[in-house]
């Protein structure tokens, strides 16, 4: 798979190994960007913060979406992503762990383009990650940015 970045918003570090594990495990080396918290990664999406260096041409092909954030929580993060003419029709998939129709429901109505939830087992999260990879990264044709 080519190099096209992708931005993963996760708080847990276990999650994100496990997440950079199956990856690793799948060979996709794409570049896996890394932000902890939902104001950090509005920050990487818009340049500012510590991020108001970044070029702001260089978008994620894919977000990876945790919706239990500190400072600012997945859900809204994604309304400020579809609210913003810049970031309104990157692809959005939410990982979480979240049982809740709720946020389930909540996320759609907000804009996400897939919503998965993260399974117990390694294998099958593996699993999952190379299912995500192969249609977000290989089969997904993206508009032009």
């Amino acid at each position: 798979m080519s190099n096209k970045m992708i931005l993963l918003v996760e708080d847990n570090p276990d999650d994100e190994a496990l997440t950079v594990r199956a990856f690793d495990k799948n060979k996709i080396a794409n570049n896996l960007t890394v932000v902890r918290d939902g104001a950090e990664a509005l920050d990487f999406l818009f340049c500012t913060g510590t991020y108001s260096g970044r070029d702001p041409r260089i978008m994620p092909e894919v977000i990876l979406l945790d919706l239990k954030l500190p400072k600012v929580d997945g859900l809204e993060v994604l309304r400020r992503i579809r609210a913003d003419e810049r970031t309104r029709i990157l692809p959005v998939v939410v990982l979480t762990s979240s049982k809740e129709e709720q946020d389930l429901i909540k996320s759609y109505s907000l804009g996400a383009n897939s919503y998965i939830r993260k399974p117990v087992n390694f294998s099958q999260f593996v699993e999952a990650i190379h299912q995500l990879g192969m249609y977000w990264l290989v089969l997904n044709e993206p508009p032009p940015l």
